[in-house]
C-alpha cells in the first residue's frame, strides 16, 4: 500500500463472505486464528503455506502446501496474510494487482484492508479499528463496551428493526427516524420497568 493512500482514514465496511472465495496466506498459530473467523463468516477459505498447524488441517477449507504464488488470488474476494513479513510484501504485491483487499496481520504497511476488536451480541456487530497501529487497543475497548452492553441488547435490535420497516412502508424520511427509534426504546424500556415493578414481592 502506498505512503499516499495510508494517511486518508479509512471507511467502515462489513462484508458478507458467506460462500464467497477468501485466501489465507500463512499456517501458524495467528493464521489459525483468522481462519476460525472467516469460516465462521462463511467464507471458501483456501489457505496457502509450506506447513500448516494441524488445527488448520482438520478445519473446513482447502488447503495447499506450498510457498505462496500470485495467481493464488486469482479470483478471490479478499486476501489475509498471515507469514512472516517478506512473503506478506510479496502477497500485498499480488493483491494490489488484482484489486483485491488485503488484510496484513501485524503488518499494517502491507495491507490495504484493517481488521478490529468484534464485540457481536444479539444481532449487534461493534467493531473497533486504530488503523492497524495498535490491535491489543481495540480488543481492550472492545471487552469495556462489553461491560457497558445490556445483556438484552437484541430486543433493541428487534424493536429497531420492526419501526424502520414501518417508517421505510409509511415514507418517513431518513432524518425523522433516530428520534422516533429513541422514543420507541424509550418506551420499550418504561414498560420493561413498570413489569418489573408489578412482579416484585409485595406489589399490589
Amino acid at each position: 500500500m502506498s505512503e499516499t493512500t495510508s494517511t486518508f482514514p479509512q471507511i467502515p465496511v462489513f462484508l458478507k463472505l458467506g460462500g464467497r472465495p477468501v485466501v489465507l496466506v500463512g499456517g501458524g498459530a495467528v493464521a489459525t486464528a483468522k481462519l476460525a473467523g472467516l469460516i465462521e463468516a462463511g467464507a471458501l477459505v483456501t489457505v496457502v503455506a509450506p506447513e500448516v498447524a494441524e488445527e488448520i488441517a482438520r478445519a473446513r477449507a482447502t488447503v495447499v502446501r506450498r510457498e505462496f504464488r500470485p495467481g493464488d488470488l486469482d479470483g478471490a474476494w479478499l486476501v489475509v496474510a498471515a507469514a512472516p513479513r517478506a512473503v506478506n510484501r510479496r502477497v500485498a504485491e499480488a493483491a494490489e494487482t488484482r484489486r483485491v483487499f488485503l488484510v496484513a496481520v501485524d503488518d499494517p504497511d502491507s495491507g490495504s484492508a484493517y481488521t478490529g476488536g468484534v464485540l457481536r451480541r444479539g444481532g449487534l456487530t461493534i467493531a473497533i479499528a486504530t488503523g492497524g497501529r495498535a490491535p491489543a487497543l481495540a480488543g481492550l475497548l472492545r471487552e469495556g463496551l462489553g461491560a457497558l452492553l445490556p445483556e438484552d441488547v437484541e430486543r433493541w435490535v428487534t424493536a429497531a428493526h420492526d419501526l424502520s420497516q414501518r417508517q421505510r412502508a409509511a415514507g418517513v424520511p431518513m432524518g425523522a427516524r433516530r428520534p422516533l427509534l429513541l422514543r420507541a426504546l424509550n418506551e420499550l424500556y418504561e414498560g420493561r420497568a413498570a413489569e418489573a415493578r408489578a412482579a416484585a414481592p409485595g406489589a399490589p
